[in-house]
């Protein structure tokens, strides 16, 4: 269920806090295939089944940077924020792929606001997301998440 912050002052005064997670999201070969287009990375790893069910995996295996593309999908399945004039994505301190991600796997996000804080164009939030891998010890991501949002006035 969404978190709905009635405005930039509740969301701010949530820092330290998680603030949800989301339901599971199933990464098919056509999601792989599609962003290998949209970014040029056919690397057989994850565009070749045949090849890749003989390599360290046993299956293709999503992108890297595939799974971080979630993030803005699982963000709106975890929270929003009323009454804002704009919110953009300002870049991350800091990515990790601890395991990788075979086809058909299910994924889910936990996100907790670290901290807010004010910049000369509104306000800069950011955000811990954990993106698990079902079955997994590990993650397939850990990012930390910089926006930058200003209420309307």
């Amino acid at each position: 269920m969404v978190r709905a912050f009635a405005s930039l002052d509740e969301f701010k005064a949530a820092a330290g806090e998680e603030i949800g997670t989301t339901d599971w999201h199933t990464v098919t070969q056509e999601q792989i295939n599609t962003f290998a287009d949209a970014t040029g990375d056919h690397q057989w790893i994850h565009v070749d089944p045949e090849a890749a069910a003989k390599g360290p995996f046993g299956t293709t295996i999503a992108h890297g940077y595939l799974t971080l593309s979630l993030l803005p999908f699982f963000g709106e399945q975890i929270y929003s924020i009323n009454g804002l004039a704009f919110g953009m994505n300002y870049g991350a301190n800091k990515v990790r792929f601890p395991a990788p991600v075979p086809v058909n796997s299910r994924l889910r996000a936990t996100a907790t606001l670290k901290e807010t804080s004010e910049i000369a164009i509104g306000t800069q939030g950011i955000v811990n997301f954990v993106i698990e891998l079902e079955g997994s010890e590990k993650p397939a991501c850990v990012a930390e998440v910089v926006f930058v949002m200003a209420a309307a006035s």
